[in-house]
């Protein structure tokens, strides 16, 4: 049985793990409030494109572009959107799970010889998907993009991918993230990036909203150029949802610690409380003896 001294150690290591976990979700949900207003500020951009993409799409023009053209798949290669920091619960686990079963269909549906490459981003996700080299299954570490990485290396990072794919290095892009629904729900998404696909190019609201244009200086030429925007448009949305994804579910973590630790507590000081009124009772009990004898 524990005694005073060490159930009174107990408590105040557990009472400074509470308020320890208390403050990380405060500051948690401040970060993720701030990676929803980016999130915010990146739709009007998004939709713009997509407006623009609809009233090309409506015309009859023919477009022609290396990034929509679908080839044989030899190559694949796969960006996954981890985290850096620690303490989000089971966050990189389930992309990681993810993950996995992103790669069986891969071999499912392209053959087991699929040459596959996976872009980590993040130091977790990076250290769990290196265990996974070897065989057809490549590693490309990233020294320069991480989970918190500034537009302007979200830009140079899929500037790089653009090339690779017009350079044939591979036939296809997948993205794999956690989409930010809410604090207490995150989706796992896969998506295919390259070759864009015309039906991911424009939502059902800009579709709506075309109206006849005069293009300048012609259609497929602006086709041509807005059609990178989209990419890097989709690309850094996608590291704002895995920014607001990580920061709810380490929300999530830290007030389940702080819950625990709370219930620990309580549980500690009836204890504590037990404990002491016992010795209080036999000291009492010493003296009442010694006074009748």
């Amino acid at each position: 049985m524990a005694t005073l001294r060490e159930l009174k150690g107990r408590i105040t290591s557990v009472n400074s793990t509470g308020k320890i976990t208390g403050a990380m979700k405060m500051i948690s949900s401040a970060k993720m409030h701030k990676a929803e207003l980016s999130l915010r500020k990146l739709l009007p951009f998004r939709a713009q494109i997509q407006s623009i993409m609809g009233n090309l799409l409506s015309t009859d023009a023919e477009f022609s572009s290396p990034l929509i053209e679908e080839r044989p798949v030899a190559n694949v290669a796969v960006v996954v959107l981890g985290s850096d920091d620690g303490l989000c619960g089971a966050y990189n686990i389930n992309v990681f799970k993810g993950l996995l079963l992103a790669i069986n269909n891969l071999r499912d549906t392209y053959g087991s010889n699929v040459g596959i490459t996976v872009y980590p981003v993040g130091q977790k996700m990076q250290k769990a998907v290196l265990k996974l080299a070897g065989g057809s299954i490549k590693v490309a570490v990233l020294p320069d993009v991480n989970s918190k990485s500034t537009p302007g290396q979200i830009k140079e990072f899929t500037r790089e991918l653009i090339d690779a794919f017009n350079q044939g290095a591979f036939d296809k892009l997948d993205v794999l993230y956690m989409s930010f629904k809410s604090v207490s729900r995150q989706v796992f998404t896969r998506e295919t990036l390259l070759p864009v696909s015309p039906r991911t190019l424009v939502g059902d609201d800009a579709v709506q909203a075309c109206r006849p244009c005069i293009f300048e200086p012609d259609a497929n030429t602006i086709f041509t150029s807005v059609l990178p925007l989209f990419v890097l448009a989709f690309m850094q949305e996608t590291f704002v949802q895995n920014a607001a994804s990580e920061q709810a579910a380490r929300v999530m973590a830290m007030q389940t610690a702080a819950d625990n630790a709370k219930k620990l507590l309580e549980e500690l000081q009836l204890e504590y409380n037990k404990l002491r009124q016992q010795a209080i009772t036999s000291e009492l009990l010493d003296i009442l003896g010694g006074q009748a004898r």
